[in-house]
C-alpha cells in the first residue's frame, strides 16, 4: 500500500473534452432532456467516460457537454476523446457539434 507521499508522486493525466452542441427542433427543456439523457448514457457506456451537461441548461436548443477520462497515458486519452465527436456525428444525427476542444491536464 502506498503512503500519502507516494500517492501524489504517481499522478495520472486527466483529459476533458468540451462539446458545444446544437439540438435543432427542441421546443422545450423537457424535450431537450429527453434527447440528451440517452446520448450521455450511451457515451458513458461506449467510451467508459464521465459525461455531464455543464452549461446552457436553460436554453432549449443548445448544450455544453463535458466528457472526462483518466489514464496513465496522455496520448491514449487524447486519441480516445477525439473519437467521441466522430462517434456522435455518426450515430446521433439529430445532434450537431458546434465546437469541440480537448484539454489534457497533467
Amino acid at each position: 500500500m502506498l503512503n500519502p507521499g507516494e500517492m501524489f508522486s504517481k499522478l495520472m493525466p486527466v483529459a476533458v473534452l468540451s462539446l458545444a452542441v446544437h439540438l435543432p427542433g427542441c421546443s422545450s427543456l423537457k424535450e431537450k432532456r429527453s434527447r440528451l439523457l440517452p446520448l450521455l448514457t450511451r457515451l458513458h457506456r461506449e467510451f467508459n467516460i464521465s459525461v455531464a451537461e455543464i452549461d446552457h441548461q436553460d436554453v432549449w436548443q443548445s448544450a455544453q457537454l463535458a466528457c472526462a477520462a483518466v489514464n496513465t497515458d496522455a496520448v491514449h486519452l487524447q486519441r480516445s476523446l477525439s473519437q467521441v465527436s466522430a462517434w456522435i456525428e455518426k450515430h446521433w444525427p439529430d445532434v450537431t457539434i458546434v465546437d469541440d476542444k480537448i484539454e489534457v491536464l497533467l
